[in-house]
């Protein structure tokens, strides 16, 4: 089925497999809110949220590790480029503020991007003056912006399409992630913006998503992120964009399942979540030193060293030198 509002604009086809997706995302969004622990647990939606924050940034070739993320927000100091720095503190204080924002409201989409973008780009909270093309990773340009002069009519017109129209806000939601990009109507930050106002709609069909790392799905799928939008633009519809953005939000709740099933009825102490946090790091990294823990938990020295010293006598890590200084590995490799 062809949708598409009276001005046809916003073109896309209703498939199977959105049908499918959204039918799975809803009974996933069940068994996610019946264990209720994205609401009520203040230490798994924090890492959510920077979670969240370090792969949307990262998408737009932001050099900050997560553990990086995570201690610039924990008022720690960092060595890296001021403007990264700038980007992370400034997507963190703007998804903070996410139960302000009306998901509608132009003024309210231009203030997000003024804190999104504060101190970053001239043209901050305020639509583009001047005509650009989009171009990807490669530097390959995707397609031209919409001419500046008629962007804020047609990201009014967009918002109240979203607002308005009787499509699932599941599917709404990312109709409006792939127009917002295809009007382009920002001098920089279009994709951040979208990233944010794409999860902003999603809780406002469920709370839930205000906590969901979609955002770092998306950036283990990027280069399938960027083929839909180009498939996309090629179609001159964004029924591809649909499907790969539903899979997206599915597998992001299938992996916040998986955590809360750990962590209910308490089956998940502190230790046994920092071993976990712990194995995911060394997924991606070599070894492991006493600054990576202090940044991953927040903790003194010493605490990271009674951590890592437990984790040797559980034999979960093996001590070893690596250029003069102590480190840990995963005692798996030594099998």
């Amino acid at each position: 089925m062809r949708c598409q509002d009276a001005e046809q604009k916003n073109p896309f086809e209703i498939t199977n497999a959105m049908i499918d997706h959204v039918a799975e995302i809803a009974e996933l969004v069940g068994r996610l809110t019946s264990t209720n622990q994205l609401l009520v647990n203040p230490t798994l939606r924090r890492t959510n949220r920077i979670r969240t924050i370090h792969g949307s940034l990262a998408i737009e070739q932001n050099t900050l590790t997560l553990e990086q993320v995570t201690a610039v927000l924990n008022g720690k100091q960092v060595l890296a480029p001021p403007k990264d720095i700038a980007e992370v503190k400034n997507a963190y204080e703007i998804y903070e503020r996410l139960d302000e924002l009306n998901p509608f409201s132009v003024d309210d989409l231009l203030t997000a991007h003024s804190i999104m973008t504060r101190g970053l780009v001239d043209e901050s909270g305020v639509f583009r003056s001047k005509p650009v093309g989009v171009v990807d990773q490669e530097g390959h340009v995707l397609h031209f912006g919409t001419l500046p002069q008629y962007v804020p009519d047609l990201v009014m017109e967009l918002l109240d399409w979203t607002k308005n129209s009787d499509v699932h806000m599941l599917i709404r939601s990312c109709v409006f992630h792939y127009e917002l990009e295809l009007i382009h109507p920002f001098t920089d930050g279009n994709g951040r913006v979208g990233r944010l106002w794409h999860t902003l709609l999603l809780s406002q069909w469920n709370p839930t998503f205000a906590w969901l790392p979609v955002e770092s799905i998306i950036h283990d799928r990027q280069q399938e992120y960027y083929a839909a939008i180009n498939a996309s633009n090629d179609a001159g519809e964004s029924t591809v964009f649909i499907e790969f953005m539903l899979s997206a939000i599915k597998t992001s709740l299938i992996d916040a399942i998986n955590t809360s099933d750990e962590m209910s009825d308490g089956a998940m102490d502190k230790a046994t979540m920092r071993r976990k946090q712990i194995e995911k790091f060394l997924e991606t990294h070599p070894y492991i030193m006493n600054a990576d823990v202090r940044a991953l938990f927040d903790v003194s020295s010493a605490t990271a060293n009674r951590i890592l010293a437990d984790l040797v006598t559980r034999n979960t890590l093996v001590k070893c030198r690596i250029n003069g200084h102590w480190a840990y590995k995963s005692s798996i490799e030594t099998l």
